[in-house]
């Protein structure tokens, strides 16, 4: 959903809430400690609210899946090298050392050669979508992360209201 805004919104400060998510290969857990302060200082603004909300949910949830893949490759290496070693068992003698064929370790490689793709696949979406993000940040529409699992729920457009119109409608329900 990419809406435009009002020209009044703060672009800039949006945008780097999203470029400020890479400062994870600066600084450890810079990808949520930068935009959450990014994000608190200019939380009043209905735009800028509404990409800090997007950035974060998007870093969790990319660090989750990173997470997820990871716990998947350590149990399927386990699995995969305990089934090799079983079918296969080491063989130290002074005439004859037989590691395991080659031909054994193929399916262990290929796993690791799929979930290696996973990755890069994983960390080349992030590197896109952060740029994809702050671009639109800085023309002043909304972007959706593809992906995201929204732990901090997004306003619904309609409904957030200025505080001009918060005070002129209680202004109106008074008279």
């Amino acid at each position: 959903m990419m809406e435009n805004f009002s020209q009044n919104s703060d672009k800039t400060v949006a945008s780097l809430i999203h470029i400020s998510t890479f400062s994870k290969f600066i600084i450890p857990l810079g990808n949520f400690i930068l935009p959450l302060i990014l994000w608190t200082a200019k939380k009043d603004d209905h735009f800028v609210n509404e990409h800090g909300k997007q950035a974060l949910n998007f870093q969790i949830s990319i660090f989750l899946y990173f997470v997820l893949l990871s716990f998947l490759t350590i149990a399927g290496v386990i699995y995969l090298g305990l089934e090799i070693s079983f079918k296969n068992p080491f063989i130290f003698s002074e005439e004859y050392i037989n590691i395991f064929p080659a031909l054994i370790s193929l399916p262990l490689l290929f796993f690791l050669g799929i979930v290696g793709v996973l990755f890069l696949a994983l960390f080349i979406l992030e590197i896109v979508a952060v740029i994809t993000a702050a671009i639109k940040a800085s023309e002043g529409k909304l972007y959706n992360y593809p992906l995201t699992i929204n732990f901090i729920t997004p306003t619904p457009v309609g409904i957030h209201q200025s505080k001009n119109d918060q005070y002129n409608n209680t202004q109106n329900e008074t008279l």
